[in-house]
């Protein structure tokens, strides 16, 4: 159920995830421990993941900002300008990052092919960029990474395999997807929350760098996230993982490729994750209800970018409403426990809570928080942005408790 308690703490998210609603979640997912990774390599995009390293990725800790030597603190960063229209209640530092993207000065995606728009800076890169202002110390995640190829129908898909070093004994796996409007982003852009993920449970993370759009339609990711999901099933020893204790996860895009593959793993009657965790998740086609409305202007996603993404992932707009997107039609019976996160101020805001309304009524457990002055891809900025370290923690808490039944 929706956490009131949560709704006091609010961190709002901005509306337009770094350029798209599951767009470019490029931004970098902070974990337990407080801890907040943004990875360099993954300012801009590419196709590839980087291999094998154990800690590739520039991370951050909360805790560390205010106790690091000649480090910068989080409570003193702020916006110069003043808060955006759509969002008058924004939280400082998310107003900071949502000013660093917008001084880069990309044009906006739908003006661009999905190739051009795979070049803008995106949310990660402000993010970046607001720590480097203000001398935000990056401590590193101890977590080692490798790539692996596996068939798909159609041809073979990336898996980046983030492990704990030191860890001993097969630990949980949790299948992570990216965002991105299933055109844009890949794992190397969304390589920090992988890795808190990794580092903050405990587990195996295997990210899946299932196929873009437009070059490759619905289904495709869809599908690619399923056999990526399966194959875990299958060999989750070779990558030192318990095959007892699989969840999925994902952001924007992702977050909805996490329940569809949890749907698809049910029909198709193969293990079923341990827990859902999905964040701003992409849930429903209406894009003129209440959130959507009100947040059709804001950064760094907005309502133009949704239509933008639709409209080069789907073969026709009936694609729009085939259940595997537009999860709110789909039977959701019998899926294991959902932990839905949103921020406030993004077009997705509602698609979550009618999500949340429809696995209720389907029997299934819920737990939801929207967490108030932050914007979509506000998961990632844990460095920088207080609210997302809470829902860092957060996502790993309710994963612990996954695998601890």
């Amino acid at each position: 159920m929706e956490n009131k308690h949560c709704h006091l703490n609010r961190i709002k998210p901005v509306p337009g995830a770094a350029n798209i609603s599951l767009k470019n979640l490029k931004l970098v997912t902070v974990a337990g421990i407080a801890a907040v990774a943004f990875t360099f390599t993954a300012c801009k995009g590419g196709s590839s993941a980087s291999s094998s390293d154990s800690t590739s990725a520039a991370t951050t800790t909360a805790a560390a900002t205010d106790s690091a030597s000649g480090g910068g603190k989080i409570a003193d960063i702020k916006p110069k300008g003043a808060a955006p229209q759509w969002g008058p209640d924004i939280k400082p530092q998310m107003a900071a990052v949502i000013e660093k993207l917008g001084s880069f000065g990309d044009k906006p995606i739908p003006q661009l092919t999905a190739v051009e728009a795979r070049k803008n800076h995106t949310a990660a890169d402000a993010a970046m960029g607001v720590m480097q202002d203000n001398k935000i110390p990056m401590p590193d995640l101890k977590v080692d990474t490798m790539d692996k190829q596996i068939p798909v129908n159609g041809g073979n898909i990336l898996l980046k395999v983030y492990t704990p070093q030191g860890a001993t004994g097969n630990l949980p796996v949790i299948v992570y997807y990216h965002g991105g409007g299933f055109v844009i982003a890949n794992v190397n852009v969304y390589d920090s929350a992988p890795r808190v993920l990794a580092h903050g449970v405990n587990a195996v993370v295997v990210s899946v760098a299932y196929r873009l759009a437009p070059e490759n339609k619905f289904p495709t990711a869809h599908n690619d996230a399923y056999a990526a999901y399966e194959w875990v099933t299958k060999n989750a020893a070779s990558i030192k993982g318990d095959p007892n204790m699989i969840a999925v996860a994902g952001e924007s895009a992702g977050g909805n490729l996490a329940v569809a593959t949890a749907i698809a793993a049910r029909d198709k009657k193969i293990k079923t994750p341990s827990a859902i965790i999905s964040v701003y998740p992409i849930a429903q086609i209406d894009m003129n209800n209440k959130s959507y409305t009100q947040y059709q202007s804001a950064k760094p996603l907005d309502k133009p970018m949704m239509m933008w993404f639709t409209k080069n992932y789907v073969n026709t707009m009936a694609d729009a409403k085939d259940p595997r997107i537009n999860l709110v039609a789909a039977n959701l019976k019998g899926l294991p426990p959902v932990t839905i996160i949103n921020a406030e101020l993004d077009p997705l805001q509602d698609d979550g809570k009618l999500l949340e309304q429809q696995l209720k009524a389907a029997g299934v457990t819920v737990d939801r928080k929207v967490y108030d002055g932050v914007t979509h891809e506000f998961f990632g900025m844990g460095a920088v942005v207080p609210q997302a370290k809470d829902a860092n923690d957060y996502a790993v808490s309710q994963l612990k408790s996954a695998f601890d039944k």
